[in-house]
């Protein structure tokens, strides 16, 4: 069984290194001509109810990524990433094959599995949810009280 603290630590940089790209591309949505140019580029992939869509993904990679960046609601925010890359898939990149060069789904089926982990696994020790499962009883992933053993 892997130390619990070396088992965080990989979780932490996971969990940064995804945060950052989510919020980087937030703010990358956000800053193309405002709220005009992220629905001008839903309306053109076909996203339904592109303003709304463009809107609320935009909010979610910026927030969810500094959510995971410091370790909050990981596993409802990277379930909701998930959800993200899924629409990105089907809606954008599935019929450009898998290379993220030709401009498929590559890049964002690896986003979706790291976040589908995090989903699954949680935020870990080092992190915001764990002070939390301390002090008020929210559920980290990472304690021995949620930690299965396989027996050989």
């Amino acid at each position: 069984m892997t130390n619990p603290i070396v088992r965080s630590v990989g979780i932490l940089l996971a969990r940064i290194a995804i945060g950052v790209v989510f919020l980087a591309h937030g703010l990358q949505k956000f800053q193309q001509n405002g709220w005009a140019g992220p629905k001008a580029g839903f309306e053109y992939m076909d996203v339904p109810l592109p303003a709304v869509s463009a809107f609320l993904v935009t909010w979610l990679e910026i927030l969810g990524g500094i959510a995971l960046i410091v370790g909050l609601l990981t596993p409802i925010v990277a379930a909701l990433f998930v959800i993200d890359m899924l629409g990105a898939i089907f809606f954008t990149h599935i019929d450009n094959g898998l290379w993220a060069s030709d401009g498929g789904y590559e890049f964002v089926l690896t986003l979706g599995a790291g976040s589908l982990l995090l989903a699954v696994v949680g935020a870990g020790l080092i992190s915001v949810d764990a002070v939390l499962g301390r002090t008020i009883g929210w559920p980290a992933a990472d304690t021995a009280a949620n930690r299965t053993t396989v027996d050989a």
